[in-house]
């Protein structure tokens, strides 16, 4: 093959690859409209969170829809992942409650459909993970963050990081399930403040409760007398 050949096979993949590029910016650009579009439109609403492995009858199943229920009793809306597991205990309690179900779903090789009590005014599917994030942290009025995996933490220190570097406002992040949670405060304490990674001031950015009265209770008192509005 001749060096003119080589170049010009060089730039027919440039090309293609450009034109991938493109239209990925297209497709992103489409999930951020119709998010906004949808997300805009939901009443004040709590994220709850937590891992997707978590079966009907494991007592953090039944926490998180309990807590659900309390919040939509209290006027808030339910927001989640959309997805199994702690998602589906939160979209259930809210439409036991009668209250607002939001899903906002991401599309995974081995996931599994997204649970069948999200609104389906209320439904959202997701290519990319980051465009799903925004809409989290965009509209949520609080975080409720249930025992989990790597997702769970992913999603609970970027809003820690977001609220402790102001590029978002201020909300409730509540941590449910002290057995759970209380190991990596104390690991927070003795290694992130006793290094100077962290400020101690930084842990007021979250509470551990263990009840579902206790995680609605703390979220409607952050919110008394307050307006709510978009967080970025």
């Amino acid at each position: 093959m001749h060096f003119s050949e080589q170049t010009g096979e060089k730039f027919e993949k440039q090309l293609i690859n450009s034109q991938e590029d493109l239209w990925r910016i297209f497709r992103i650009m489409a999930e951020f409209v119709e998010g906004f579009e949808t997300m805009a439109k939901i009443k004040p609403s709590i994220i709850i969170f937590g891992s997707a492995r978590i079966k009907e009858g494991n007592k953090y199943y039944e926490l998180a829809r309990e807590t659900a229920k309390n919040l939509c009793e209290k006027g808030f809306g339910i927001i989640t992942g959309g997805g199994p597991g702690i998602m589906e205990a939160g979209n259930r309690g809210a439409k036991e409650a009668g209250g607002s179900s939001t899903g906002v779903c991401i599309q995974l090789p081995l996931e599994e459909e997204p649970n069948k009590y999200i609104d389906k005014d209320k439904k959202l599917l997701f290519r990319y993970f980051f465009v799903r994030k925004v809409m989290f942290f965009k509209y949520s009025q609080g975080y409720i963050a249930f025992p989990g995996g790597f997702g769970t933490m992913d999603e609970l220190f970027e809003a820690l990081t977001l609220m402790q570097t102001k590029k978002t406002s201020r909300v409730p992040i509540i941590l449910f399930g002290s057995e759970f949670w209380k190991p990596l405060e104390n690991w927070m304490k003795e290694s992130l403040i006793s290094l100077g990674y962290i400020n101690e001031h930084d842990l007021s950015l979250f509470k551990i409760v263990d009840t579902p009265e206790d995680a609605a209770n703390a979220i409607e008192e952050f919110h008394k007398g307050k307006q709510f509005k978009a967080n970025f």
